[in-house]
């Protein structure tokens, strides 16, 4: 078990173990937790949230109240498709927020349509105080990113946040890679953490995915450089 897993599976069990785990439970993926709903109302508190335009979120479950509130602000929403297995790996949220009916209701749309996002919340299982975020393992946020990035969508006027229950909250160094991203802001049912990060994706590093990830997400095989290019 490497380093990130033993956190995800510290923090999974914390939060197991003091009930703030709620459906549809906290192991094996971004953990839904007590006070997600305060979070969200927090985070639309700040003046980034209110001059952002242009929202783009995690598909969790812990995220659906800021999902709901960009909805309620008039904001642009943009979801991502779970494990960005459409060719168009984003949906314009014209409806119900939830995962089931924006699929199903929403505006299939390709990264190019994005335009600039202004704001990008993403999901967590542990996040440090510098802004380092470990997710559940997937790397589909870093790769997110990285596409988004590519695009000009995301840059250093985009604000990155993140809402998470304070046990997620790690007092110490986390590891970290190049293809990683830290969070601007953390936002809890109580407090605002301001990190100053601003470190962004560099893009999609190729050199990181195999073959299996890349033939699995349409966006990336369409994108797959040449055999022996130094494209990052």
């Amino acid at each position: 078990m490497d380093a990130k897993q033993r956190i995800r599976e510290r923090i999974w069990r914390t939060l197991e173990d003091e009930r703030a785990a709620r459906f549809p439970g906290a192991r094996g993926r971004i953990p839904n937790f007590r006070g997600a709903e305060a979070a969200a109302e927090r985070l639309a508190e700040l003046p980034e949230w209110k001059a952002a335009a242009v929202v783009k979120s995690n598909p969790d479950s812990p995220q659906l109240p800021a999902r709901r509130r960009a909805r309620r602000d008039g904001k642009t929403l943009y979801m991502a498709v779970p494990r960005l297995a459409e060719a168009k790996p984003f949906v314009r949220v014209g409806g119900d927020p939830t995962i089931r009916k924006a699929l199903a209701e929403g505006h299939p749309a390709r990264v190019e349509d994005l335009g600039h996002v202004d704001l990008v919340v993403c999901g967590t299982v542990a996040v440090n105080r510098a802004g380092v975020r470990v997710g559940k393992g997937g790397g589909y946020s870093d790769l997110e990113l990285g596409l988004l990035v590519e695009a000009g969508a995301v840059d250093d006027a985009t604000t990155i946040v993140t809402t998470v229950h304070p046990l997620q909250i790690v007092d110490a160094e986390l590891p970290e890679t190049t293809h990683d991203f830290r969070v601007d802001i953390v936002i809890t049912p109580a407090e605002v953490l301001q990190t100053d990060a601003r470190h962004r994706s560099p893009g999609v590093i190729w050199e990181h995915l195999d073959d299996e990830t890349v033939d699995a997400i349409p966006v990336l095989a369409v994108r797959r450089p040449p055999q022996g290019s130094t494209r990052t």
